[in-house]
């Protein structure tokens, strides 16, 4: 792709880990907290899988921070995951930026509060030239508003006449994706024990492993992404085709 150059990736290891990071409002609940606690315990376990990731020497991580659908919450559960968004960036960009994370930011960012547009505009600019690894946050995301976002961009085109609809293909449906410069996952990790992708990356995880943890968000540390990933490494990847 050009825009990682890592050396220490081990064989066999995913180049592309995904995270839905799921079960904040649950692990408060069960210690008698607010919601609000669980996800400021939340953001401190995305520093794990940061630095996780960091050191075993996988290129590309992006982690699911906040849905389409995650707008019908509460108020002021809302309100309190901008703070905490505005909280991190501010906080973790300068280690960012020192350890060669270069941060991208996916979804309808449009409809956050401006000041956290100006941050998402800053982190970008600030880490656009690092190589080391490239962390994706999805922020007001919803894969199948991307999917109809892209199509649209497509139909355009064609309404223009500078496309004709026989020169759509899979790899140019994909250029016009949010996820366009970044590869596909080939490790999808969801945690809290559900099993579904909740509307993540649906046209990129065609082929991605999925594997369900059933840890809860904020308790999760370095040793459950060495789980996922060893359970990756025993998985066959046929892609579709018969097995060698």
């Amino acid at each position: 792709m050009g825009i990682v150059q890592s050396s220490n990736l081990m064989p066999g290891i995913p180049s592309h880990v995904a995270i839905i990071m799921d079960g904040n409002g649950r692990w408060a609940t069960g210690k008698s907290l607010t919601r609000l606690k669980g996800h400021e315990q939340g953001a401190k376990a995305v520093r794990e899988a940061v630095k996780g990731c960091r050191e075993l020497g996988i290129p590309f991580l992006t982690l699911f921070a906040f849905s389409s659908e995650n707008w019908k919450r509460p108020k002021e559960e809302v309100n309190h995951l901008m703070g905490l968004f505005r909280y991190f960036i501010q906080k973790e960009l300068t280690e960012l930026k020192e350890a060669g994370v270069k941060v991208k930011f996916i979804g309808n960012i449009n409809r956050l509060p401006k000041d956290i547009q100006k941050l998402v505009d800053h982190a970008k600019a600030e880490t656009a030239g690092n190589k080391d690894m490239v962390l994706t946050v999805a922020l007001s995301y919803g894969g199948q508003q991307e999917i109809v976002h892209a199509a649209k961009a497509l139909a355009e085109k064609v309404k223009a006449g500078t496309l004709a609809p026989e020169e759509i293909d899979e790899a140019l449906f994909a250029d016009h994706l949010d996820t366009a410069d970044i590869p596909d996952p080939d490790l999808v990790i969801r945690t809290s024990g559900e099993k579904r992708l909740s509307n993540f990356l649906l046209w990129q995880c065609a082929y991605s492993e999925l594997v369900f943890l059933d840890v809860l968000w904020p308790d999760f540390k370095r040793l459950h992404l060495e789980q996922a990933i060893e359970e990756y490494l025993k998985r066959c990847r046929r892609y579709g085709a018969v097995s060698v």
